[in-house]
């Protein structure tokens, strides 16, 4: 009996808070209101105080109810904690808001009795008992990606300060317009961004307030640039005086509701304090047909910024200094799915490059030598202690081609992009057929005489296109050096060589729904430079090849990279993940660029680059001291670059 009579009271506590309570405070008047006053003096410091219910016409799923008979009926489930409307509740008692928590509360109940029992508590604290769990749950998982956040800048890359930049506000006073996070496939949230889009209410800290403690209230996505959002308070209706730009990733937003959940106070910013007598009639009012961030937003956000590539993982990377060959490199930190090889040889570890973990750049060791493809064998003759090779599994695929039938051949011609000139598209000609469809390209003119600037792409790449691509696409080919027929004309130059052009059929002609348009903006790497990413515009588009412009730079220095380069991230990866953006040149700098700070750029270009062109001498020097070896095709390899390449047609 006495059982009973506990359970109809805390029945009757509940009902009563389910009716009286938003989780929230009315204004500054109840400031003192004590929120914990529910909790027992017997319960630990530990104890979680019972889930308010805070703006119950909120599911979790985003959907929300109405009350059927205008009257709040409203339901807490005593298994997870969710609220919602009672008559969307499982069973007839409503106390579980499906199948599954209902099966696990009666599992777990005798262990919550039991347990209760052991501390010396009543058995009423069950339900409170099993309340706790997605709380805990939740925290920890906060504290994992809070803890993720922290270990990646940390480890942020050394580059150049960026002081006073913002890109809220380089979006708003440009009126600018920022690629969607769906664009981007291989970026955090790029395939499970969902409906996030303006008009989505979350729950963010109230900044408009004096109270000594962390309070929130509720605001509405006005604007959307990538991962960032304009927000506005609810309650400012069409005044954006207090806007402000925040990142939807960040650790301090969360879904409508995440309040209730987490026992937090709800206080209406200082400004508006006195426009409504009835804050929660507002808020019903105003969140109904409203969507929010799904429950699981955190967790998946954290979830995508594991990354499977450690630290002291050996992997095999082109040489930057001779991009026909590959050497080993350990992975010395990874940010954001960007790692920075060290090459295994460097003793002070300042001989690196940087790339994504997903580039065609890089595979697992053994590459090279299963394909055919030129290596440089490293003086270490083993392994340094705690350095262990990177799984094969982790490098990115490439798509199976069927090269027993008509294929490619040495000596055919094509365009491609020039790897050492990102902005240029060369007449090129195929040098050697690897192994697993890749092929060794050199650009027309400008070869040395033993290949040492050869540079290997696969059959399937972006960077690769037929004869007449150019023209067709009015986009500038640039001719062999020294060629003296121009214009040039594909007609004259191949019946002048001799040769043949690669057949059409034979280039990846699928184009993605990849979303980019004109003048969107983004972070992009410069690939001269593969440490920095910076702030960056789309400028054209061939099918799903991109012209990516650097904001403040002059257009030489512009590159051409594929809609699916996983060298290009959302506005608002670089705070995301810790990672440090280049903000654009500065005005004055743009209208009056000296050729000394020309020549800077380029002497920076060139550090990557390597040495262009240099005499036969030279390369044979180098190639002797380098003991470079290049392995006979041997077993199958499917690692490297995903991507295709293009239609054939006029640009829409």
């Amino acid at each position: 009996m006495e059982n009973t009579k506990d359970l109809t009271e805390h029945s009757s506590r509940s009902e009563r808070k389910r009716r009286d309570s938003f989780g929230m405070f009315d204004g500054y008047d109840s400031c003192s209101e004590d929120t914990s006053s529910s909790s027992s003096s017997d319960e630990s410091e530990e104890e979680v105080a019972p889930l308010p219910s805070s703006l119950p016409i909120i599911k979790n799923n985003g959907q929300v109810y109405t009350y059927p008979d205008g009257k709040s009926g409203m339901a807490t489930c005593e298994m997870c904690g969710m609220v919602g409307v009672r008559d969307a509740f499982y069973s007839k008692t409503k106390r579980f808001c499906s199948v599954s928590c209902s099966r696990s509360y009666s599992s777990n109940s005798k262990k919550a009795s039991i347990l209760a029992r052991l501390q010396g508590k009543p058995p009423t604290k069950k339900a409170k008992v099993l309340q706790k769990q997605p709380l805990v749950a939740k925290l920890a998982a906060y504290a994992q990606y809070q803890a993720t956040l922290q270990n990646q800048v940390k480890t942020k890359t050394a580059a150049v300060p960026v002081e006073g930049f913002s890109w809220g506000n380089y979006i708003t006073s440009n009126n600018l317009t920022a690629a969607p996070v769906t664009c981007f496939k291989h970026a955090p949230m790029g395939t499970c961004w969902g409906d996030i889009s303006e008009g989505v209410r979350v729950e963010v800290p109230n900044t408009d307030c004096s109270l000594p403690t962390k309070v929130f209230w509720i605001a509405g996505i006005v604007k959307l640039a990538g991962y960032n959002a304009l927000l506005r308070y609810e309650g400012f209706e069409n005044d954006s005086s207090i806007d402000f730009w925040c990142n939807v990733c960040g650790s301090d937003i969360h879904p409508v509701g995440w309040c209730a959940t987490s026992g937090k106070p709800l206080v209406p910013p200082r400004t508006i304090q006195h426009k409504y007598t009835n804050w929660k009639a507002f808020l019903v009012k105003r969140l109904t047909g409203a969507k929010t961030l799904p429950p699981d937003f955190s967790q998946k956000v954290s979830e995508g910024m594991q990354y499977p590539f450690k630290p002291s993982m050996r992997v095999e990377v082109v040489d930057k200094t001779h991009l026909c060959r590959t050497r080993v490199a350990v992975v010395d930190s990874v940010i954001g799915g960007r790692l920075r090889l060290v090459y295994e040889e460097s003793e002070d570890k300042n001989d690196d490059f940087w790339c994504h973990m997903y580039s065609p750049l890089i595979h697992h060791i053994g590459w090279s030598r299963s394909i055919g493809h030129r290596f440089k064998r490293s003086d270490i003759t083993k392994k340094q202690d705690g350095h262990y090779d990177a799984p094969p599994h982790l490098f990115a695929k490439v798509k199976e081609v069927d090269p027993s039938g008509e294929w490619f051949k040495e000596g055919m011609k094509l365009e491609a992009i020039d790897p050492l000139n990102l902005s240029a598209i060369c007449v090129a000609t195929i040098r050697k057929v690897l192994a697993d469809g890749y092929l060794m390209i050199g650009i027309d003119g400008s070869e040395a005489a033993d290949g040492s600037d050869w540079f290997c792409y696969h059959a399937t790449s972006p960077s690769i296109f037929p004869v007449g691509f150019c023209e067709i696409n009015a986009i500038e080919l640039t001719p062999p050096r020294g060629y003296a027929k121009l214009p040039f004309k594909w007609f004259d130059y191949l019946r002048e060589t001799d040769s043949i052009a690669a057949p059409v059929k034979l280039f990846n002609k699928e184009v993605p729904n990849h979303g980019f348009h004109i003048r969107m903006k983004l972070e992009a790497v410069d690939l001269m430079e593969p440490r920095l990413v910076c702030v960056a515009t789309v400028t054209r588009i061939i099918h799903r090849l991109l012209r990516i412009h650097f904001d403040g730079w002059e257009e030489e220095y512009d590159q051409w990279v594929d809609c699916e380069s996983p060298d290009l991230y959302p506005v608002g990866w670089c705070q995301l993940t810790g990672y440090q953006l280049q903000p654009p040149a500065p005005q004055t700098s743009r209208d009056s660029q000296s050729s000394s700070s020309k020549q800077k750029k380029k002497a920076k270009s060139q550090q990557y680059k390597g040495h262009k062109k240099m005499t036969s001498l030279q390369l044979k020097e180098e190639l002797l001291d380098g003991e470079e070896y290049n392995f006979l095709q041997g077993a199958s390899d499917q690692e490297s670059n995903g991507s295709a390449s293009y239609y054939i047609k006029q640009e829409p």
